[in-house]
């Protein structure tokens, strides 16, 4: 039987591969003690890796370009875990070293604590790494944190006219970086300081700096507290719900996820912010990394609290709140929203949330 041809894929992550073993657990342990482990999970790591393998669960042709893994076990659980999931691109394989291991320990309150192995000799194998897939995709995606190897693929993506999703996280802070990233980054998603979670001031002044630096959209994730997401004079202030968080490991990638889902199917950039919130928050509700349909996303999409601005002459201006969709948008008439709309009552809180209380970071 012939092979089925695969559709050339619309993401392309660049990156770091390796195997993670998530495990929750009620409440992080003190030095020199213990806890009872509920659930152990296993997945493919860094982010690039999880949203080609979330998109690949949305029916996304996506592909992987990521560092080589280790003739071993877990390396081949790493490409066998890619196939499986639809995810392409070539898992190259060395005997130079052992693939390297995660493990990330998660707690109700959302709290997390990650182990991983990651070195220059691993990340290196990245500058041989065969960038062909990016030629023809619609978004390259990478992490600033997997240092100068990234800047091949960026510019290899600059010359095929592909757009590029950086995630900065805190790199913004240094303006050498930002400079050097700026002119090769279409779309960027940073967070601000722990102690300014939910301070309007430093999501519009983050997002400010990204902008003028010369990058289209500029993301500021805020963990329980939302997002804020500027596009032109566009800005939606999106605010998180509240749900019961059981693992928040891979929150932040999921964000990346469902906003890339939106970008690729050319949705508005509100409900495309919507879907984001609404496939991070979702995903802390259930231990491990197999992403809920995108159906059940889109009903708790709906009931997302959205704030709108726009950025004229240098300044933020509000211009309306959102509490529901409009009547005309695409999302309200969508059958399986509605069909779905149940689920998302269930899960959001019945009492409003109080926005004093700032939480540790969900969305990072």
């Amino acid at each position: 039987m012939a092979k089925k041809k695969l559709s050339p894929p619309a993401y392309v992550g660049f990156g770091m591969l390796t195997p993670v073993y998530i495990m929750s657990l009620d409440q992080l342990p003190k030095l020199n003690t213990g806890a009872i482990v509920h659930q152990v999970s296993d997945y493919v790591y860094d982010d690039a890796a999880i949203i080609a393998c979330n998109l690949s669960q949305w029916d996304v042709p996506s592909a992987m370009i990521g560092t080589a893994v280790g003739k071993d076990l877990l390396g081949k659980y790493v490409a066998d875990k890619l196939k499986e999931l639809g995810v392409q691109g070539e898992v190259r394989v060395t005997d130079k070293y052992k693939t390297p291991l995660e493990v990330n320990v998660s707690d109700k309150k959302g709290a997390r604590t990650y182990f991983w192995q990651r070195s220059k000799k691993i990340l290196d194998t990245l500058d041989s790494a065969d960038l062909s897939l990016i030629h023809t995709a619609k978004l390259l995606y990478v992490d600033w944190y997997d240092g100068d190897p990234i800047i091949r693929a960026m510019e290899e993506a600059k010359r095929h006219h592909v757009p590029v999703f950086l995630n900065f996280e805190h790199g913004h802070k240094n303006s050498d970086l930002l400079k050097k990233y700026a002119g090769m980054v279409t779309i960027c998603q940073a967070v601000t300081d722990a102690a300014q979670i939910g301070k309007r001031q430093a999501m519009l002044g983050t997002a400010r700096k990204l902008i003028k630096a010369g990058i289209q959209t500029a993301i500021i994730t805020m963990a329980s507290q939302g997002c804020m997401v500027v596009q032109g004079e566009e800005i939606i202030r999106a605010y998180a719900p509240k749900v019961n968080a059981v693992d928040a490991s891979g929150a932040g990638a999921t964000f990346s996820s469902g906003y890339i889902y939106g970008y690729l199917n050319r949705w508005s950039l509100e409900d495309t912010v919507r879907f984001a919130i609404a496939a991070a928050s979702l995903k802390v509700t259930r231990s491990g990394l197999q992403m809920f349909p995108v159906p059940e996303i889109k009903g708790l999409a709906r009931l997302i609290r959205i704030e709108r601005m726009v950025y004229r002459g240098d300044q933020f201006h509000t211009i309306r709140k959102l509490l529901t969709l409009p009547e005309n948008n695409l999302l309200v008439n969508n059958r399986l929203v509605k069909e779905s709309k149940r689920l998302a009552q269930k899960i959001l809180p019945k009492k409003k949330m109080e926005r004093k209380k700032i939480k540790r970071s969900l969305v990072e």
